[in-house]
């Protein structure tokens, strides 16, 4: 996989272009970095680009470590909700970025695992399980926001549902 540095002005503008990957070892190294969480848009615009000749062995190791690196960011993600939340004290304002936040990630996640070089069928599948772990953790917030009594942590959590994207 090529990273090459972009023409920029100086130093601070250098920007990092990852080249869309054609084989698994391409893909190995973009989906680590995807992993890592770093340069998001230039990932997400390479695996969007990317192929791979689709055979036995080489898809199913492909699939896993797609599927892998997902629910690694999703379970970060949802860690990072929690602590967030338990940092907020009774804020709205950051208890709403809290959701913000979650919200885009799993919207990401769900662009990420939409990929062209799945097979239909595994692509639909893929992306469900995304869109359904969203739907959990919107489930598990109304749920647990029906223990305020004063009723504003349920309209928080209605007015800005992590599974709206």
């Amino acid at each position: 996989m090529g990273y090459r540095a972009a023409a920029g002005y100086g130093q601070e503008e250098k920007k990092i272009m990852i080249s869309a990957p054609h084989t698994y070892a391409d893909w190995a190294k973009v989906l680590d970095t995807f992993k890592s969480r770093s340069n998001d848009q230039e990932v997400l615009a390479a695996m969007k680009n990317g192929t791979l000749e689709w055979q036995s062995g080489v898809a199913e190791r492909f699939s896993k470590r797609l599927i892998d690196s997902v629910n690694y960011r999703m379970n970060n993600a949802s860690d990072k909700f929690q602590k967030d939340l338990s940092r907020a004290n009774g804020s709205e304002g950051v208890i709403v970025q809290a959701l913000l936040t979650l919200r885009k990630e799993m919207a990401f996640l769900a662009q990420a695992i939409d990929l062209p070089v799945l097979p239909d069928g595994e692509r639909r599948h893929y992306l469900q399980l995304v869109l359904d772990q969203a739907d959990l953790m919107q489930k598990s917030l109304e749920d647990s926001a029906k223990k305020d009594r004063s009723g504003k942590m349920s309209s928080i959590v209605r007015n800005h549902k992590v599974n709206s994207f």
